[in-house]
């Protein structure tokens, strides 16, 4: 089969929806910096990463740059000072996931001097060796920017088989999320040598960049940026259709390449790695210019914001300040919501930070979220069927949640759920359909927690009664050698009275009688 970059065909994936766009709503606006915020709060586990290993105290000095943790595994991804300034403290502070859950975080205070560390670029990356390069990508901080904050070095470093592609992930679904296409936009070279950067780090032989097509401007400049950069032939820029969620990494691999992601495995498996064209723009500032990522574009929009726009903000920037910087809220929030209204994850305070998966910042007024009308029963119009880009029978996998049949619903491929939402929103009696999926996966995982709970206390039970019994046999054991001791001890007892006895009974010798002479004599008087 020819890899995609040979492929010019495109299939199109299970499902699906064209929904109406927002972008131009924030696009419209060019891309600014905001103002340094007082504090800066930087999450030590950026996204769902573990936590890295913290290298300054509180009143230390840092330098723009400077790490602050260092990663002790490929999982864990260092954070560096977005900025220059001391750090006042050490604490939990409000993140976005779990949602209204707080982890721990560095309180920054710039100082407004912008003093850099020493930066360490490499120049010769495309002659470097793969595990060098992203030993170089992990040091600068680099992650996954389409939302879930990945680590870069474990999905380049993975035991995968031969892999031939790199997908460059361009196609943002999202009605609302816009920094993907500004991106493209303001910096089409760098997110294309990013992509070469990533491609020689993985070993892959071609790559492909998706836009969509709703984007043929953004397309034709990366194509022309390409042939200016001599790179056509191992480069290509493929439109794909505009429709949700096409953004999605099995849905995008299914359209480039026609085949789908095994049940149970990842786009790796079929020679294919997906990376986000953000996490291409920060390859390139890490190996050109030695940047670590210390900051990303941010789409804030929404009805509720005045004047929507991209900003390019630091890690570690509370919400507030860059709805500020949109020029606050024109209306009343009702809802903030990290991502897109239909898989973004809602916010419990504009408290929240800037992390490195922090896309779009959505403000709805009430208009958005007031309630629909109440559920209804399942007319079975088959509506969530035709939809569903993961080829699930929505219905079934409500009814058997419904009625609590969790390992029936298992059965029915209810993980491959990538909990997009099309079906809830076409759902005509109003039913809150991924809300029972997320129901019943929650459900499945305490009930496997359960049983490994139960195996686990199964073993300790077991290994007690092994224990047990290997102690009563080394008692019987024991008490088996002391009773033989005692026998044998009893036993020499006997034969030594038993001699004694013996002794006893053998007759006397003859005492001799005494000779005349041997009687005293006795002195006369």
């Amino acid at each position: 089969m020819k890899n995609p970059a040979e492929n010019t065909r495109l299939h199109h994936f299970r499902g699906g929806l064209r929904m109406q766009r927002h972008k131009q709503v924030s696009c419209r606006r060019p891309l600014i910096r905001p103002p340094l915020p007082e504090r800066l709060f930087i999450a030590l586990g950026q996204g769902k990463n573990d936590a890295a290993r913290q290298l300054v105290a509180p009143g230390d000095a840092v330098a723009k740059g400077q790490p602050l943790t260092q990663g002790t595994s490929d999982f864990s991804v260092p954070v560096h000072a977005p900025t220059s300034g001391h750090i006042q403290a050490i604490g939990p502070h409000p993140v976005s996931f779990p949602p209204g859950s707080q982890s721990p975080a560095l309180v920054l205070v710039p100082d407004g001097r912008e003093r850099w560390h020493s930066l360490t670029p490499l120049p010769n990356w495309n002659r470097a060796d793969s595990d060098e390069l992203i030993d170089h990508l992990h040091a600068h901080g680099l992650a996954g920017m389409g939302g879930a904050a990945f680590p870069s070095a474990a999905k380049l470093r993975g035991d995968w088989p031969a892999l031939h592609t790199l997908i460059i992930n361009g196609a943002e679904c999202e009605p609302w999320i816009a920094c993907d296409e500004m991106l493209m936009k303001e910096r089409p070279e760098d997110v294309l040598t990013g992509a070469l950067v990533l491609a020689h780090a993985a070993r892959a032989r071609n790559v492909v960049v998706a836009v969509e097509d709703h984007a043929r401007g953004i397309a034709e400049s990366l194509r022309t940026h390409a042939r200016a950069l001599g790179i056509e032939e191992k480069l290509s820029v493929r439109m794909v259709q505009t429709a949700y969620p096409q953004g999605g990494e099995r849905q995008l691999v299914h359209t480039l390449t026609g085949r789908e992601v095994p049940h149970d495995g990842l786009p790796q498996d079929l020679g294919v790695l997906v990376h986000n064209v953000a996490t291409a723009a920060a390859a390139h500032d890490a190996v050109i210019h030695g940047l670590p990522l210390i900051e990303r574009i941010v789409t804030v929009t929404g009805p509720a914001i005045k004047t929507p726009r991209n900003l390019l903000a630091l890690i570690g920037t509370p919400f507030s300040h860059l709805i500020k910087a949109a020029g606050g809220y024109d209306k009343p929030c009702t809802r903030l919501v990290l991502g897109g209204p239909m898989m973004g994850t809602p916010l419990t305070s504009d408290r929240i930070a800037v992390d490195k998966g922090s896309n779009c910042l959505l403000a709805l007024t009430r208009a958005e979220t007031r309630p629909t009308q109440p559920a209804m029963p399942c007319i079975n119009c088959g509506e969530c069927v035709r939809v569903c880009p993961a080829g699930l029978l929505p219905q079934t996998l409500f009814k058997l949640i419904e009625a609590g049949r969790y390992e029936d619903s298992a059965d029915h491929h209810l993980a491959d759920c990538i909990e997009c939402g099309l079906c809830a929103s076409v759902c005509p009696s109003h039913i809150p359909l991924v809300d029972y999926y997320r129901h019943g996966k929650d459900e499945l995982v305490r009930r496997q927690l359960d049983a490994r709970q139960a195996e686990l206390a199964r073993r300790r039970f077991e290994a007690r009664e092994k224990r047990l019994e290997e102690e009563r046999r080394q008692r019987l054991e024991r008490r088996r050698r002391r009773e033989e001791r005692l026998r044998k001890n009893r036993s020499a007892k006997n034969e030594i009275e038993a001699a004694i006895a013996r002794a006893r009974q053998k007759p006397k010798p003859a005492t001799p009688a005494a000779s005349p002479t041997d009687q005293p004599t006795r002195d006369n008087d």
